[in-house]
């Protein structure tokens, strides 16, 4: 029975387990689980807290984003309001001056009018006088244009 190999190793088996036990072994071996698993508890902390500030950064980007398009749609509203009083402004002043250029226009047309029946007036009255003298000098004998004269 001594001699059976079976014994031998359950011997060693015993004697084995009771060297570990003697040397703290399995606290040592508990003791390095616990810092292991208090290792990965930290490292899953971490993890959670950079997992929760990369969403607040997500959502600060996220608003930030919705802000600048807002902005966007606010400067395109007020480029296009600017651009309609723009061409608002510019359709009224092109009316005014063409309103000022046809009466100026009409202004011109009357004074040419005028300086037209002024003309006709002048060249009906410089007509009437070379006639007038036409026929005075026909009819008006060298008596009668010395009474004239005296007269």
């Amino acid at each position: 029975m001594v001699t059976t190999p079976e014994l031998w190793v359950l011997i060693s088996f015993v004697l084995f387990v009771a060297l570990l036990v003697y040397y703290k072994v399995p606290t040592l071996v508990l003791e390095a689980l616990d810092n292991r698993a208090e290792q990965i508890r930290s490292e899953l902390d971490e993890a959670r807290r950079l997992r929760e500030e990369a969403q607040s950064i997500l959502a600060d980007y996220q608003r930030k984003r919705l802000d600048a398009e807002k902005e966007a749609q606010d400067i395109v509203a007020t480029a296009h309001r600017d651009a309609q009083t723009y061409a608002e402004e510019q359709r009224k002043a092109m009316t005014e001056l063409l309103q000022r250029r046809m009466h100026l226009a009409e202004e011109k047309i009357t004074r040419a009018e005028e300086q037209a029946v002024q003309d006709i007036r002048s060249k009906a009255a410089d007509v009437a006088i070379a006639a007038a003298e036409i026929v005075i000098a026909r009819q008006l004998k060298a008596k009668s244009a010395q009474n004239l004269v005296a007269k």
